[in-house]
């Protein structure tokens, strides 16, 4: 069993950073492409970004494209996501997610995801 957790959020004023973390248990870690997304108040989750196994390559959401950066250390089995330039709207809980096919390709659709960690929530004031 896959275990993630997420690690990082708080509360920040716009304009300003956050970096998420989220460890992963478990030896194949870098085997799988990983993603993050989030879920607002009263909204669906959705998807934020996602990176390759091998951490070559990256996707993002438009809405945070140019401000979030995803990575990965796959010696410390973490996924990581830096968050700049936040605005109000990036008010949510974050939630890390692993690929359920193994050398799968990136993708931002939640349901080819199939382990989850708890969530971390950041909120961003005005």
């Amino acid at each position: 069993q896959v275990q993630l957790v997420e690690s990082g959020g708080g509360l920040v004023q716009a304009g300003g950073s956050l970096r998420l973390s989220c460890a992963a248990s478990g030896r194949t870690f870098n085997m799988y492409a990983m993603g993050w997304f989030r879920q607002a108040p009263g909204k669906e989750r959705i998807f934020v970004a996602t990176i390759s196994s091998t951490g070559g390559s990256t996707l993002y959401a438009d809405s945070v494209k140019g401000r979030f950066t995803i990575s990965r250390d796959n010696a410390k089995n973490t996924v990581y996501l830096q968050m700049n330039s936040l605005k109000a709207e990036d008010t949510a809980v974050y939630y890390c997610a692993r690929r359920a096919q193994i050398m799968g390709a990136m993708t931002p659709i939640g349901s080819e995801y199939n382990y989850w960690g708890q969530g971390t929530q950041v909120t961003v004031s005005s």
